[in-house]
């Protein structure tokens, strides 16, 4: 299992430089790859294009971006211009977000959001495999080719969660990244449903990425209270909160990686035997706690 870690939202007078110092850290570090999602702060793609171009060795994928602003041929656009900045190192991580941002916020309409994705895809994958498409669908239309450089094919992986999602993820793209989804999700249903998907399609055994808030210390209590703070929101979106329900988790902090290193490391070993091909640290403490939990991640390297 690959050892990944999560890119803060950078801020501050010089946000990119921060980005870059961190990335680079993880790479010195020795981890596989860094992840950094699209919220509301920086443009995910962008970030990653100025700092993995100045950053070589480590992978870099966002988790996730939402596909519903964005047309499938302008984001395939892009993530090739992004691919080219950092030598071919990106995943691009995609999603659907949620009806409370795309609906009530954007104005999107969010009432068939997978087969939204499945259309999405129809037109996105031929174009960053550098082909032409000519699609018409009932949330999505395309004729369009691209011309962008980019050293590769840029492999993509789908936040999934659903069963249907999870179908179309691993008979379409290269996988699936995840959130807030516990061990035994991730072993009863996850795995089996993509890993079937991507079977019957004739592809290769599916990418699992899955990240989760770690924290190493000797006081799990005000760690899981910390957590749960932090990571309220998903514990009330609809799709997090039918995965948390399936694992038996009260909330987000029930199912975050806490504990001393012994305990974090049967837990994170548990994700393994479940079938993550990526586990991806979600550090969320600083002081002494994140440089501790820091420290442990990095003898899983070995």
């Amino acid at each position: 299992m690959r050892i990944g870690v999560s890119l803060r939202d950078p801020s501050g007078p010089s946000p990119m430089t921060a980005l870059r110092e961190e990335l680079q850290r993880a790479a010195e570090q020795g981890f596989t790859s860094a992840w950094m999602s699209n919220i509301f702060g920086v443009d995910a793609l962008t970030a990653l294009a100025v700092a993995g171009n100045q950053v070589p060795g480590i992978e870099v994928g966002t988790a996730v971006v939402p596909t519903y602003p964005r047309h499938p041929a302008v984001l395939a656009q892009q993530a090739r211009t992004v691919a080219a900045a950092v030598d071919g190192r990106l995943v691009l991580g995609i999603g659907l977000s949620h009806k409370v941002v795309i609906e009530d916020m954007f104005g999107y309409d969010f009432s068939r959001p997978v087969l939204h994705m499945r259309e999405y895809l129809a037109v996105l994958l031929p174009l960053l495999d550098r082909q032409s498409v000519s699609f018409t669908g009932t949330t999505v239309r395309a004729n369009v080719g691209l011309t962008t450089p980019s050293p590769g094919r840029v492999p993509v992986v789908v936040a999934a969660l659903g069963t249907q999602m999870l179908h179309l993820a691993g008979a379409q793209a290269d996988g699936t990244v995840l959130w807030m989804t516990g061990p035994a999700t991730v072993r009863d249903h996850v795995v089996p449903v993509i890993t079937a998907a991507a079977e019957s399609a004739g592809r290769p055994g599916p990418r699992v990425v899955c990240i989760l808030p770690v924290c190493v210390t000797d006081d799990p209590e005000a760690a899981r209270e910390r957590a749960a703070r932090i990571f309220a929101i998903y514990g009330e979106l609809p799709s997090y909160r039918a995965m948390l329900d399936r694992e038996g988790a009260t909330g987000p902090a029930d199912v975050a990686i806490v504990g001393d290193e012994d305990a974090v490391s049967a837990q994170i070993s548990a994700l393994a035997e479940a079938g993550v091909t990526d586990f991806v640290a979600g550090e969320y403490t600083t002081g002494a706690e994140g440089a501790r939990t820091r420290a442990f991640l990095r003898t899983l390297l070995t």
